[in-house]
């Protein structure tokens, strides 16, 4: 369950009001639940105890220093995908030899600054970075500890944009050829081989593919451990949350979301631990949607309501700079108003300012009949939210706030508009 719900007629976040954050900081506003967040660590965190293992949070789903300090405080790990989301762990008090480096393209600044600081392992994506990091890591008189990324060729059954275990994507080497990639990194002096990593997408709902991938890759764990003697295998992360009827009252309505099967913590670990307990490895789990994504909502004024023909728009101050996902991936956002509404619903399109036609949070979607001023939450919007937002349309970031019962703090302010620009100057030949 997540700490998002209605109080009479009124959205509370745990014991706050939504509406009362909304007009004391403002919108567009993210806000964040630390009673969710905890949650979720923990379960994920209790469901694996037969085996010795380390959650990685994913900081890409979101970096919100708060929220990275209270992981860390939880005793997280982090998976980082770039020198700057290190940085960020670091200030938030992450421990870097809790970190693994994933990503595809890590430079040579990156791979020092990441050595430098003692991350736990490198998730490397192919033969050309290995040879990289150990360059690197012999200029600096080190030993940089490697996980090669392997790409188990195991269709998640997911969105196109956010599969990666199959050939088609870019991500990894091909299962077949990791012996022989681990015999020669081997003879590499400045790398140890510390362990092996998959990850084959994201949003998964089903535990199958994540039972089919640990099941063809454990027989090349317990080879590999034989041989190079590594120490853990990273399963990645993937777990799915609810998208849709997130508000559904009750436990069972709450995991079938809509008609559809969710993965529970201890489903997950049920299907995958006869597996992996023989391996005698460490168990590296990489989530960040699961942990971040239900803990999150965007809250948005309408600004005005305009009929077109037969359609129906309900023109927000958020737009897909603040929350993209609805217009990169057509993914689908539970909105409700923060104060509930009775009455028939109409079919509506929420859109917002931003001079894009793909501007748009739902379409032709059945809704309370809202006016200006109203606020509506978009829910399940803390992962990939504002992580992914932009200036597009010289638009503010918007700001963020966390929830910790009935206390609440903000934790960014909104960006001043002249924040935008104030790294650029005016070449000389235009002053």
């Amino acid at each position: 369950m997540h700490d998002f719900h209605y109080q009479g007629s009124q959205l509370h976040v745990e014991g706050m009001s939504v509406a009362a954050l909304a007009r004391k900081y403002g919108t567009p506003l993210y806000i964040y639940s630390q009673a969710t967040l905890t949650r979720r660590h923990r379960e994920l965190n209790q469901a694996m105890a037969p085996v010795e293992h380390l959650v990685c949070f994913a900081v890409k789903s979101n970096s919100n220093q708060s929220v990275l300090r209270l992981l860390a405080g939880l005793g997280s790990g982090f998976d980082i995908v770039s020198g700057g989301e290190l940085q960020r762990v670091l200030a938030a008090g992450g421990d870097p030899r809790r970190c693994v480096f994933a990503g595809v393209g890590k430079t040579e600044a990156e791979i020092q600054f990441a050595l430098q600081q003692g991350v736990y392992s490198f998730n490397v994506e192919s033969e050309p970075e290995l040879q990289r990091i150990n360059a690197v890591a012999r200029r600096l008189k080190k030993i940089a500890p490697v996980a090669v990324r392997l790409n188990p060729n195991v269709d998640a059954r997911t969105h196109a944009k956010i599969t990666t275990g199959t050939y088609e994507n870019k991500f990894g080497v091909a299962f077949e050829e990791i012996p022989g990639v681990y015999g020669r990194a081997a003879r590499l002096p400045h790398l140890r081989l510390r362990g092996v990593q998959m990850h084959i997408g994201s949003q998964l709902t089903e535990v199958a593919p994540f039972a089919q991938a640990v099941k063809k890759v454990a027989p090349l764990v317990a080879q590999l451990q034989a041989r190079h003697g590594i120490e853990f295998f990273s399963i990645g992360g993937g777990i799915g949350i609810v998208y849709r009827d997130a508000l559904a009252s009750g436990q069972p309505a709450w995991w079938r979301g809509a008609g559809k099967k969710f993965i529970t913590p201890q489903q997950y670990a049920a299907a995958l631990l006869p597996a992996l307990r023989s391996l005698g490895v460490k168990i590296l789990m990489e989530p960040g949607r699961y942990i971040s994504g239900n803990a999150g909502i965007l809250v948005t004024r309408v600004e005005y309501v305009k009929r077109t023909g037969h359609k129906n728009f309900v023109i927000v101050d958020g737009a897909m700079n603040d929350l993209i996902r609805p217009a990169f991936y057509d993914a689908y956002h539970e909105i409700v108003p923060v104060t509930k509404l009775g009455g028939a619903r109409i079919a509506s399109d929420v859109v917002g300012p931003v001079c894009e036609s793909g501007d748009y949070f739902c379409q032709d979607r059945p809704l309370p009949r809202v006016r200006e001023g109203d606020y509506l939450a978009l829910l399940s919007a803390g992962a990939y939210g504002f992580v992914m937002a932009s200036n597009y349309n010289t638009r503010a970031l918007a700001a963020e706030v966390m929830v910790h019962g009935r206390k609440a703090a903000l934790v960014r302010a909104r960006q001043p508009i002249p924040a935008i620009w104030s790294g650029e100057t005016v070449a000389p030949w235009l002053k």
